[in-house]
């Protein structure tokens, strides 16, 4: 037996590999299918996520101190991944920036398309319209012609449009179709996303948004220098786009639950403010509670939250002699308010030392076997637990610091007796400091932090909400649907009327389109003045 070897070379089958434009080509046709778009979607929804659920150093900087404090390794991370801003990360935007762009392409050749089928003409009658699902059929004495006549003027009375008399040699039948708005809905609902988006983008690039802790009796002027924090956009400008007013906080007042379940949470807080909108204008007395902003011009003035400052006068040996006085904000650890802060008293080299102290407050004490602590965070018996450190704070040597800790690097701590210096007051108490001078605990102030803050595209995404909730009444209620009328002589010499319907709409009810056949066949029998009907199922 001879076995013939095949010489010939493999076939590649494989298809040819694309080259640079045709690979862009097929990643750009992926990128703007509407598959990619939901993707894309799905993905930005899940990158907002960790927006939710970790403090943002734009809405709540106390908060993401609080985090840093507690979770130091953990927060190495999160300032790596940016997820204490996550809506300015280079990733929040790649998926914002890719999701708008696989929108636009998506939704353009899509409004072409729909353009160009609204402009069409609807199809001619189909040969047998018996077979459609929606049928009527019924026997009349007017000739043909009377009765598409009959037909149109009933079809155009339910707002259907219509093909043209003797388009294309159909002379025996009427074509009809509705519904059309139900893609316009579904097209106006997808660039009212965009809309949205670009509102948002808007927002970004001019907005700002900003936070500044005032005590009550104190306030503040609408600039940068006065800000605790300031999270603005790309092309935000202070010296255009912040808006020269001043604000004074006369008095905040905060209201807790004070029995039940919810025993001790907050209830209300209010501020009333005098605003002086510019320079040399009349001051403006105004409400801020929360959810109701003092709109001042476009800038929203929020209450984010609130706080107590602790009044303490530091007075030298001779009593008289006074180093520093006045409410200095603490920042609460706890749902019952306890406070933490520290008081920075820079003191005249010939006068002695300069001091520190560090404090806790606690609005309604209770001290017990496992040490003092708030038991509601309304101020019903305020107290103070400090301790005091002399020496050098550094104030003057250039180093930031900030203004609710102290650096002991230079500083030693008071000690009475070989312990380290401790003391407790209540309102009106004054301790002696071991080398003779003097604390005064002189009460309290409430603070507020508010949040002032311009959203440029707010009103542009508003706008693209209402079309958007539009749009998505349109498509959903609409249904696309096409009618015909056919009139002929039939044996008997009576025009027999064939009237039929079909529905462009996926999972549309064709007991619904039965029903709207079986209206335009009565509309036609009443123009016509009766007939006799013959039903076929």
């Amino acid at each position: 037996m001879t076995t013939r070897m095949d010489t010939r070379p493999p076939v590649d089958d494989r298809p040819p590999p694309l080259h640079g434009l045709e690979l862009a080509r097929w990643a750009w046709r992926q990128l703007t299918s509407m598959r990619v778009a939901l993707i894309l979607l799905f993905l930005l929804a899940v990158a907002a996520i960790p927006g939710s659920v970790i403090p943002q150093s734009d809405v709540n900087p106390l908060n993401v101190r609080d985090f840093r404090a507690r979770n130091p390794t953990l927060s190495e991370w999160y300032d790596r991944l940016g997820l204490f801003d996550v809506y300015s990360a280079p990733w929040f935007a790649a998926i914002y920036l890719a999701l708008l762009v696989s929108l636009v392409g998506c939704i353009l050749p899509r409004c072409w398309q729909h353009w160009k089928a609204v402009r069409a003409q609807p199809p001619k009658a189909p040969r047998r319209l018996s077979r459609l699902p929606a049928y009527r059929r019924i026997e009349v004495d007017a000739a043909p012609a009377e009765v598409l006549a009959v037909a149109r003027a009933e079809l155009r009375s339910r707002r259907f449009r219509l093909r043209r008399p003797g388009a294309d040699g159909d002379d025996d039948a009427v074509a009809a179709e509705i519904g059309h708005l139900r893609e316009t809905g579904n097209l106006l609902f997808h660039l009212s996303v965009v809309v949205v988006l670009l509102a948002v983008a808007l927002g970004g690039l001019f907005s700002y948004r900003a936070t500044v802790l005032v005590p009550e009796g104190s306030g503040f002027s609408n600039q940068v220098i006065q800000f605790d924090s300031l999270s603005a956009g790309a092309l935000f400008d202070p010296a255009d786009d912040l808006p020269p007013f001043s604000m004074d906080v006369e008095s905040f007042t905060m209201e807790f639950v004070d029995a039940g379940n919810q025993i001790g949470q907050p209830s209300h807080y209010e501020a009333t403010v005098s605003l002086v909108r510019e320079p040399g204008a009349e001051p403006e007395t105004h409400t801020i509670r929360v959810n109701e902003p003092l709109d001042i011009d476009g800038t929203s003035v929020h209450i984010i939250n609130p706080g107590y400052a602790p009044a303490f006068t530091v007075r030298a040996a001779d009593r008289e002699t006074i180093l520093a006085e006045g409410p200095v904000p603490f920042l609460p650890d706890d749902s019952s308010f306890t406070s933490t802060g520290v008081v920075k008293v820079e003191v005249p080299p010939e006068l002695g030392d300069d001091i520190g102290i560090q404090a806790n407050f606690l609005p309604t004490a209770y001290l017990d076997e496992n040490g003092p602590r708030s038991v509601f965070p309304g101020a019903r018996n305020p107290e103070v637990y400090l301790t005091a450190w002399h020496g050098d704070l550094g104030l003057d040597d250039g180093r930031p610091q900030s203004v609710y800790r102290l650096d002991t690097d230079d500083m030693e701590q008071y000690s009475a007796d070989g312990e380290p210096f401790r003391s407790r007051l209540a309102v009106g108490d004054t301790v002696e400091l071991p080398d003779g001078r003097f604390i005064t605990f002189d009460g309290y102030v409430t603070w507020v932090n508010l949040q002032i803050g311009r959203n440029s595209g707010r009103e542009l995404a508003l706008v693209g909400a209402v079309l958007a909730v539009v749009g998505l009444m349109g498509s959903l209620y609409v249904r696309r649907r096409r009618a015909w009328v056919r009139a002929s002589v039939g044996p008997e010499g009576r025009t027999v009327v064939e009237v039929a319907g079909l529905h462009r709409t996926e999972g549309a009810a064709g007991d619904r389109l039965a029903d709207e056949i079986g209206a335009i066949t009565d509309g036609l029998l009443l123009r016509l003045g009766g007939a006799k009907e013959k039903r076929e199922d």
